[in-house]
């Protein structure tokens, strides 16, 4: 890796940096908002220009009490949204009347995929009081690489549908080195009732 040098002697002299400088920060590229939507799919945006995809989940409101809050990929030049998935889920919850004995932390077994091509779990049953919303953030690493599989990491806060307070933790890869262009998020029944999905690029 090369090393940038500037002319000046010290950084208080310096009056602007070369355009290979990553600030690191997120930039905006796209709002997608739910009104009784099926789905919100990212089918633009996502190629090289970028390292990371940061997908942020702002009260994603389902229409249908627990409903699981779930995504998938597609491979460029690929259809359907079931590109093969292997991860890892866990999450600890406690509930709004701290009854001893409900808070628990355990290992999701039945929302992890193994070489699985279903759509992952993200926000587990998702509760649809009018109170009640789904939040949190999916980073997706590097998807354009033609050589690596597709790594993403995940945590999600939701109020459940029994009054429970889920922190959750996916984490997990696209097992194939195609690269992924497009991304859908839905609910594993009923629509997304409202809400919005952010997404912002991230150079590394």
């Amino acid at each position: 890796m090369a090393i940038i040098k500037h002319g000046n002697n010290a950084l208080a002299n310096v009056t602007a940096f070369p355009s290979a400088v990553s600030t690191g920060k997120p930039v905006l590229i796209s709002t997608s908002t739910a009104s009784s939507s099926a789905s919100i799919e990212f089918t633009s945006g996502i190629d090289n220009t970028y390292d990371i995809y940061q997908f942020e989940f702002i009260n994603i409101h389902p229409a249908t009490d627990g409903a699981d809050f779930q995504f998938q990929g597609n491979a460029a030049g690929e259809s359907g949204f079931n590109e093969t998935i292997t991860s890892s889920v866990f999450k600890g919850g406690h509930d709004e009347g701290d009854v001893s004995g409900q808070a628990k932390i355990q290992y999701e077994s039945g929302s992890d995929l193994a070489q699985g091509t279903g759509f992952q779990t993200l926000g587990i049953f998702s509760g649809s009081d009018n109170d009640q919303s789904t939040t949190g953030y999916l980073h997706l690493f590097n998807p354009s690489s033609t050589t690596f599989v597709k790594h993403f990491i995940a945590r999600i806060q939701s109020a459940q549908q029994n009054n429970y307070s889920f922190d959750t933790y996916i984490a997990g890869y696209f097992n194939t080195t195609s690269a992924i262009d497009e991304i859908q998020f839905k609910f594993a029944s009923g629509n997304i009732d409202s809400g919005s999905i952010k997404m912002y690029g991230i150079s590394a």
